[in-house]
């Protein structure tokens, strides 16, 4: 491609003969492109990284900077090195709480698993009839705040004004002491955390449900497999990513449940359903100590990525072999 021709001063026109590259301006529209794909995925990079920075690094590192001092939430604060920690360490209530929350995890995470997968089978069925109305129906929970769960299923377990401990009154048997029991407080905590929780882990195992490949359903059948032969054999092993994510998700959940528990029972009766993350809210709004209730965090946080990595590596290891 040429330049177009020139005139002089004297009228006559000059040919001139300086060739373009006709791929130049296909490069530079390339670059001017690939510039543009570049620059918006920084952008929204950026934006995440920003947010990540100010609501979860910024807030972890004043808690632990926090954790090595005698802070109060007003006044100044006096560095105290280990003394938080060595403190906690020898605090029964600590150990009470934290073992109380293990306990809590350990029935809580089959719960959640085995009702999540369950309600997701029979709503992939192909015999099951009205599945969109129950798709809604199971997914309302996990719209409800857990304080507005918590406050209803109070109300309806109440002791002496539940409607659960009128219906038992009516069937001639005598009224269970939710509130006052430990035992059935925990039981009753473990009902309402898997009802509210139940829709989101639905929703994971529904969506790998559907990625199984029929095929290989349809030959298990004319091998002669029954539906659970099937089940246990087939559908099953392929949802091996989902069911972890599911137990890794529910795990840390559990670990840090809070806002549900304090609506419901506050942790009692007294303080024998106090989880850990109640211990540490107590510890620092209640007490006034922030900073042992950051140290408590600090070692809450140590387990929870202990946890974590213990998960990944035996995911890890069964993709191995």
């Amino acid at each position: 491609m040429t330049a177009p021709a020139t005139r002089t001063k004297d009228g006559l026109s000059l040919e001139t003969s300086v060739a373009i590259p006709v791929g130049s301006r296909g490069r530079q529209r390339r670059r001017g492109g690939a510039t543009r794909h570049v620059v918006a995925p920084l952008a929204f990079i950026a934006v995440a990284v920003v947010l990540f920075c100010l609501f979860f690094v910024w807030p972890g590192a004043l808690g632990l900077l926090y954790s090595f001092t005698d802070y109060r939430g007003v006044g100044s604060m006096d560095f105290v090195g280990l003394e938080n920690y060595v403190d906690l360490f020898g605090d029964a209530d600590f150990y009470a709480s934290l073992g109380r929350t293990v306990l809590y995890t350990a029935l809580s995470v089959p719960a959640h698993y085995v009702v999540s997968l369950g309600i997701a089978m029979l709503l992939t069925s192909h015999a099951a009839r009205g599945k969109g109305a129950a798709r809604v129906i199971f997914f309302l929970p996990w719209l409800i705040s857990p304080i507005v769960a918590g406050v209803i299923w109070k109300w309806l377990f109440g002791e002496n004004f539940g409607m659960v401990n009128a219906v038992v009154s009516m069937l001639g048997a005598d009224p269970l002491r939710w509130e006052t029991d430990p035992t059935l407080a925990l039981v009753l905590i473990l009902i309402v955390s898997t009802w509210g929780s139940t829709a989101f882990n639905m929703l994971l195992f529904i969506a790998a449900i559907r990625n199984v490949p029929q095929s290989y359903l349809e030959a298990a059948e004319l091998d002669g497999a029954n539906a659970w032969q099937r089940f246990a054999h087939v559908t099953l092993p392929l949802l091996r990513p989902t069911s972890f994510m599911v137990v890794l998700l529910t795990t840390i959940g559990s670990m840090k449940e809070f806002a549900m528990v304090q609506a419901l029972n506050g942790g009692g009766p007294g303080t024998s359903n106090m989880f850990i993350v109640q211990y540490i809210y107590r510890t620092g709004f209640e007490r006034a100590d922030i900073g042992y209730a950051s140290a408590a965090s600090m070692v809450l946080m140590v387990i929870l990525i202990v946890i974590a990595v213990i998960q990944l590596r035996f995911d890890r290891r069964n993709d191995l072999s």
